[in-house]
């Protein structure tokens, strides 16, 4: 079987996670010093996709527009005869109703 990531490809992880447990390997946009393994490896397969080593490409992050939508459930509420019943409505009641339509 194939290999998924080059030699070169590995060798450059294995140096970012030497260089993050030193305490030496830096993020490229802040340049902030790294702490997470996750990210070093990240960075090493970056730094190796940059070299165009064999490394299987990024997956691709779902868009935030992208999401399913879920049906909401309307709950009939049974109506009270006004007749029995008369309440005044406050302004703030008033207010709130129109921001629900909105």
């Amino acid at each position: 079987m194939a290999r998924k990531y080059s030699k070169k490809a590995s060798a450059k992880v294995a140096r970012a996670m030497k260089k993050r447990k030193a305490g030496t390997l830096k993020s490229g946009g802040s340049g902030k010093t790294v702490k997470s393994r996750k990210q070093a490896i990240a960075i090493g397969l970056s730094e190796a996709r940059a070299e165009g080593k064999k490394v299987p490409s990024k997956k691709s992050t779902k868009k935030a527009g992208a999401k399913k939508t879920t049906k909401k459930t309307t709950k009939k509420t049974a109506k009270k005869s006004s007749a029995k019943k008369t309440s005044r409505k406050s302004s703030a009641g008033r207010k709130r109703k129109a921001s629900k339509k909105r």
